[in-house]
């Protein structure tokens, strides 16, 4: 990455209206910012936090090409009305279509009736996934997915300990290296297999949390959605997409206590403008339904499998006419989950059933 990139970066990530993050969590944000940036212009870079370093990839060895959605229009802007109850986290406020809601009402009992993982404070969160995000101002003017790579990355429970992240690296791309050692560093080691180490979390945030963490949040959907709108406030594009992106984030690259997972899924069916989409695919090449939240012409969706109500994967697609990156049903960042589970060290990866 050279310096007018780290510049651009720079500006384009706000700094954070919390206690601040560690050097390496920061990087890891940047890196995620990377992914994200799916135009020239900054208006369509967010700032990421638990997010991929260049979306995670949770299929081995795949070669996407581009996939165009078969589903899922854009969703109107909700009214400054409705903004402003969700923001003050009112509490009959269930802005979501029946469909959407219905979906996410599913999703939540899917999540409730699954056995509470209960890990020890020494032990780690384990997250794999696949993922891959689309390149734009190519020579011809055109954009294209690029190739998905894999995403290891390991969390301390209760955050005392230090992370791992491991992540491939495309040909070309500006890697997330370790910071430069200077005498006295804390950090273990440098791992040969490139893993980078993240540091302890001795403060946890909505947007930087651990598992003990998100253990102790509200499991009332209308308390924690407020919460959620108090801890971001002011963050992102506007709080009803920082929100949806917040629980998006809370989803994919942690594990949180069963009744947790179900009060963010019906917390999200009360912000304004998450819609149904009844067709989406994840980056492993999966099908399920999906809701979304849309701005400025682009779908942020969360898919689901159709059967059983898991939370798979993600993708953002072009909804609207008129965009420079593609038209309508161009997907330009796509994810799925492979693996979730708790392990006793960082590094360590849980044992694959047989078939």
């Amino acid at each position: 990455m050279n310096e007018d990139e780290r510049a651009e970066l720079d500006r384009l990530v706000p700094g954070p209206a919390r206690p601040e993050l560690s050097a390496d969590r920061h990087r890891l944000l940047r890196g995620h910012l990377m992914s994200e940036i799916q135009e020239t212009g900054p208006a369509r870079a967010r700032r990421g936090r638990i997010g991929w370093v260049a979306v995670p990839a949770l299929a081995g060895g795949l070669a996407l090409a581009l996939v165009l959605s078969s589903g899922g229009e854009g969703a109107p802007a909700s009214p400054p009305q409705a903004r402003q109850s969700a923001q003050q986290g009112a509490t009959a406020l269930n802005a979501a279509p029946v469909g959407a809601a219905q979906l996410l009402s599913q999703a939540a009992d899917t999540a409730a009736g699954r056995p509470d993982p209960k890990p020890g404070k020494n032990q780690f969160v384990y997250i794999e996934s696949i993922g891959a995000y689309g390149r734009v101002g190519l020579a011809n003017g055109e954009s294209e997915m690029n190739p998905a790579v894999r995403r290891q990355i390991w969390h301390s429970v209760n955050g005392s300990q230090w992370g791992l992240l491991k992540q491939e690296r495309r040909p070309g791309e500006p890697s997330v290296d370790e910071l430069p050692r200077e005498s006295g560093d804390p950090r273990p080691a440098p791992r040969a297999d490139g893993g980078i180490w993240l540091s302890p979390i001795p403060k946890p945030v909505i947007n930087g949390p651990t598992y003990a963490y998100l253990a102790k949040l509200p499991t009332d959907p209308d308390v924690l959605l407020k919460k959620i709108y108090e801890e971001t406030k002011g963050a992102g594009p506007g709080p009803d997409e920082e929100a949806f992106v917040t629980i998006g984030d809370l989803l994919r690259e942690q594990i949180a206590p069963p009744a947790v997972s179900a009060a963010l899924y019906r917390a999200a069916a009360k912000i304004p403008g998450v819609t149904l989409v009844n067709d989406s695919v994840d980056a492993a090449g999966r099908h399920g339904t999906a809701v979304a939240l849309e701005r400025e012409g682009m779908n942020r969706e969360w898919i689901f499998d159709p059967k059983t109500h898991e939370f798979i994967g993600e993708r953002t697609v072009v909804v609207a006419e008129g965009k420079e990156i593609g038209p309508p049903g161009t997907v330009t960042a796509h994810s799925a989950i492979l693996a979730r589970a708790i392990v006793d060290q960082a590094g360590e990866e849980p044992r694959r059933k047989d078939g």
